[in-house]
This record gives structure tokens, sequence and C-alpha cells, in this order.
């Protein structure tokens, strides 16, 4: 880590494997697919303040190259989805991230968000596995966390697989509640959840 004041080296993130997943960095011919993530309700509705306008959308886009890669701040990813008839070989499903959390000071939390259409195939909990994985690795974390929406049971399921547990519940402003939740690389070691959790 740098010290404070010290400019951080430009970076992108590494590429990441899982049995059926590719995180790439993201290449400004990412935008559109970006966008078409970001712009869908039901997507937008879990990540930030919700669905967004177009134009800022597309601002955070930008912001991926000038601020998050180009200040070396965190790691933030394209998904693909290996598939034999799209052009590569993989086609851009989803967008994550681990990044320092807002959260828990000095702490790191991972973010992901796949199109509705890739739901119910475990792509979620293969997707968490592989960032919690790169957590402890590469970046030698002793625990990553989680923010979730109190509704987002989707999510919520899939960190309850991997063994995340809950540590407390944040008051938004709005007076929606997000869970904020913990896996230490003990628990995840000894494969998720303890017994009756």
């Amino acid at each position: 880590m740098s010290a404070p004041g010290t400019p951080r080296t430009p970076r992108t993130s590494p590429a990441l494997r899982s049995a059926r997943l590719r995180l790439d960095p993201y290449a400004p011919a990412d935008e559109e697919s970006f966008l078409g993530l970001f712009q869908q309700a039901e997507v937008a509705r879990w990540m930030g303040d919700g669905l967004a306008p177009e134009a800022e959308d597309r601002a955070l886009f930008g912001r991926i190259f000038s601020r998050v890669y180009a200040g070396g701040l965190f790691d933030v990813w394209a998904v693909r989805l290996r598939d034999a008839a799209a052009p590569g070989g993989h086609r851009y499903i989803g967008h994550a991230e681990v990044k320092p959390s807002g959260a828990v000071p000095g702490g790191h939390e991972i973010i992901y968000a796949l199109d509705p259409a890739a739901w119910g195939r475990g792509l979620g909990s293969e997707l968490a596995a592989a960032l919690v994985a790169y957590g402890f690795g590469e970046l030698g974390l002793a625990e990553v966390h989680a923010t979730v929406a109190a509704p987002n049971s989707g999510s919520l399921a899939v960190l309850d697989r991997l063994g995340f547990r809950h540590v407390r519940d944040l008051a938004e402003e709005d007076g929606s509640t997000t869970r904020l939740l913990a896996l230490g690389r003990e628990r995840a070691a000894r494969g998720g959840p303890a017994p009756g959790c």
C-alpha cells in the first residue's frame, strides 16, 4: 500500500479465471455492454443509489479508466461467460470489484452484478468465490466484506453459501437497510458456514 501522499502507480486489474467465467480489466469497447447492464432496473436496484440516467453511467464507466485504473485505486473487471458462439469465445454478462470498504475502515469488500439472463445458474456463486479467492490470495486480506441490501435475497443466499456471516445492519439515509457481511480467511479455509449457521 502506498504511503499517504505518495502517487499510486497506474495499473489495471489482473485477469482472473474460474470454471465458466473470465474476469478481464475493462476495455473502452465494453462501454455499451456496461451501460446495457447498469441500465437494467433489475440490476440497478441493487447497485449504489439505483437506476441512474444513462449519462451518469457513461461517466461512471469513464471513471474506471480516468480514476480507478489511472490511480491504481482498486480492482474492477468485466465479467464474461464462456460462450463458443460469442466473439473471442466469451460474452459480457457482468461487473465485479474488490475495493476498500466504506463500511469497514481498512477493510475491503466485493461487489458484483450479473445480467438477469445469467441468474439462477450458479454464476453468482462462482463469481463471488473467485473474488473472495483473489482477496485472500492476491491481496492477502484476512477478511473480505460485502454490503448487500436487506431485500436482496439472491445475493444474501450466495454469500451465505460461501460462509459469510452477518456483522451488523447499516441504516441508509433513505430508510432502507444494508447488511454488512464478512468472511474471514480461517472460516473460508474450513469450507464455508459452520454447522448450524
